[in-house]
């Protein structure tokens, strides 16, 4: 026998602080219909859609990863740079993609979350690393596939 209780609905939720793509996210979020929450440690300019919550949450570390991975589900995207965020959601079933269009999946998070601690020791230790790479118009563009790509995955297992 199946379980015949309604899924939740698809929701969206972006790591605001820094987050060149959140454009991009309410333009696919409104085409597909979808809830989006704007999460943020600290007031963010949203657009005036009632499926656009903002979320300001206390100042502080981790407070805003804290909130979205406490609902970080199947059924749910996270649009987020932040590895360990990333981890925790990935190992929560939701579909993590990042500013670039990277989506992380069980696969791939291991060696990230690895390259970041190692980047992170470097720089602790006074090794010069250098920061990431511009962000293009190249990124922006694969972000949007990979966004629209995820939203037509869900749909299809049913969310």
């Amino acid at each position: 026998m199946t379980d015949a209780s309604p899924k939740p609905p698809m929701t969206i939720f972006i790591d605001a602080d820094a987050c060149p793509v959140k454009d991009e996210t309410y333009k696919v979020a409104a085409r597909h219909g979808l809830k989006t929450y704007v999460v943020a440690n600290s007031w963010i300019n949203v657009p005036r859609d009632p499926m656009i919550e903002r979320v300001v949450v206390e100042a502080g570390p981790d407070v805003a990863d804290n909130w979205i991975a406490e609902r970080a589900a199947p059924g749910t995207i996270v649009i987020t740079a932040d590895i360990p965020l990333a981890a925790r959601c990935v190992k929560a079933g939701a579909s993590v993609i990042g500013p670039t269009g990277k989506a992380q999946t069980e696969q791939s998070i291991g060696m990230a979350l690895a390259t970041r601690n190692l980047m992170d020791d470097l720089r602790s230790s006074g090794e010069i690393t250098g920061g990431p790479r511009p962000f293009s118009p190249r990124d922006r563009s694969s972000f949007l596939s990979a966004l629209d790509l995820a939203v037509v995955r869900l749909k299809r297992k049913g969310w």
